[in-house]
């Protein structure tokens, strides 16, 4: 069975839960606002409950400050190393600090990407403040994680169109790795154009359910772009469970099934030593 890996979670800090930023979301859910910090054996219940052997918990940054800090990142994934990677943040309002910033969490915290969300900065992603960012991305090995598409909270989605803020940046920076979270509706199919222009631009499903997957991202992943698309919840927002409860759905075959729930993300964000993460052929050893 595969060792699913969330491209795309974090671990709610109660200010990341209690942000107004997500009132629109508590009321579509119905979900009340938390008075108690979530532990985080609950998150990896949940992992667990919807067959999640690894995630991808990210910090959060934003122009109030952060929501999730990358010390805060680094002590979850030092609890249990087995079960998270880290990916960084940082404050886009600081270039240069900005950029020490993300080389200490990567270098000394020993997180392993950066994720910048677009519409909590209002600043598409060519905008010059993240440039010295992705150099550093390149210089670091590490992949760049942002997200494309509307907007759930009531925060403009101009921000996650993918042509031509993302467009701009792929082209700049080639050597740089890039990972689309929440698929891009409704500019989906523009997110498809350039995962398949661009050999280093990927496309994470987090933030959907299977069943909601639009038709073209299905069309995609069964054919050219089996190597381009990873699984991802959006976790505390959609849990593994929900994520995965109609992916049999998709008609994948086994080797796109593999590549998607995990291979796809332990060769980009290079976890191919973690223990129980290793791909059929890993496993098995050299032949």
């Amino acid at each position: 069975m595969t060792a699913v890996i969330d491209a795309w979670m974090q671990h709610p800090t109660l200010p990341f839960l209690r942000h107004d930023m997500f009132a629109s979301l508590r009321r579509w859910t119905g979900a009340e606002e938390p008075s108690a910090e979530v532990p985080l054996e609950a998150t990896i219940a949940a992992m667990d409950a919807g067959g999640v052997r690894h995630g991808l918990i990210s910090a959060w940054y934003g122009p109030e400050g952060p929501l999730i800090t990358n010390d805060e990142v680094a002590a979850f994934v030092a609890r249990h190393p087995d079960r998270f990677t880290g990916v960084a943040s940082v404050d886009l309002r600081q270039p240069v600090a900005a950029v020490r910033e993300l080389r200490r969490a990567v270098q000394e915290l020993g997180l392993r990407a950066l994720r910048i969300v677009p519409w909590l900065w209002g600043l598409p992603p060519n905008d010059r403040r993240y440039y010295p960012l992705f150099a550093e991305c390149v210089e670091l090995g590490i992949p760049f994680c942002t997200q494309v598409g509307h907007t759930g909270p009531l925060r403009t989605s101009e921000t996650g169109r993918p042509i031509p803020y993302l467009d701009d940046v792929a082209l700049e920076f080639p050597e740089l790795t890039v990972v689309a979270g929440h698929i891009g509706y409704p500019w989906h199919n523009e997110m498809i154009a350039l995962a398949t222009k661009y050999p280093n631009v990927y496309i994470d499903t987090s933030a959907y359910t299977a069943r909601r997957y639009p038709a073209e991202v299905v069309e995609y992943l069964r054919r050219h772009g089996r190597r381009k698309v990873l699984f991802g919840t959006n976790y505390p927002m959609i849990t593994a469970e929900q994520a995965l409860a109609d992916v049999k759905g998709l008609g994948l075959d086994e080797e796109t099934s593999e590549l998607f729930l995990a291979g796809n993300a332990r060769r980009v964000f290079g976890l191919e030593g973690l223990e129980g993460l290793q791909g059929p052929e890993e496993a098995s050893g050299p032949a």
